[in-house]
């Protein structure tokens, strides 16, 4: 993943558009945004330093994500960017109300919340077509979950 993004940005880079690019990244709640303060317990930071030793992938998520936030960087003339961080994914037939935050509600590891892959999408989607919401969650790594039974949904 780490390396296509590099390649995206690359290309983009050297095409030098006069707007820049929206790019979108799926990423984890696993993967905590370290330019804010995200809390998370001991234990969590050791299972996700096992994760990253024995799940390339993760690593890999890790590093698609630290490659926008530090050399991309926000505001970046070529290429604005938002990571979308989902909890455990689910399969569901049809979007239903979700919420969006800046930051994990929950434990990624001892009390994952659900998200549906078809919100992921329409969060997504919404986030390349809708300026108002590109505008609140460009250059930052939202967590998007499922909501819960009577909440109202966020966007």
């Amino acid at each position: 993943v780490t390396e296509s993004v590099r390649c995206v940005y690359k290309a983009v880079k050297r095409n030098a558009a006069a707007t820049p690019v929206k790019f979108v990244l799926m990423n984890t709640t696993g993967n905590s945004n370290r330019d804010i303060p995200e809390r998370v317990s001991f234990a969590q930071t050791c299972v996700i330093a096992l994760l990253r030793l024995l799940l390339p992938p993760h690593a890999d998520n890790e590093q698609a994500a630290d490659f926008l936030r530090l050399e991309v960087r926000p505001g970046n003339q070529y290429l604005e960017w938002v990571t979308v961080r989902p909890d455990a994914l689910t399969n569901e037939e049809e979007v239903s109300q979700y919420q969006v935050y800046p930051s994990p509600l929950r434990s990624a590891i001892f009390d994952a919340g659900k998200t549906s892959r078809i919100n992921v999408g329409h969060f997504m989607a919404e986030l390349i077509t809708r300026d108002d919401l590109w505008n609140q969650w460009r250059g930052q790594m939202p967590v998007i979950y499922n909501t819960d039974h009577g909440e109202e949904q966020r966007d």
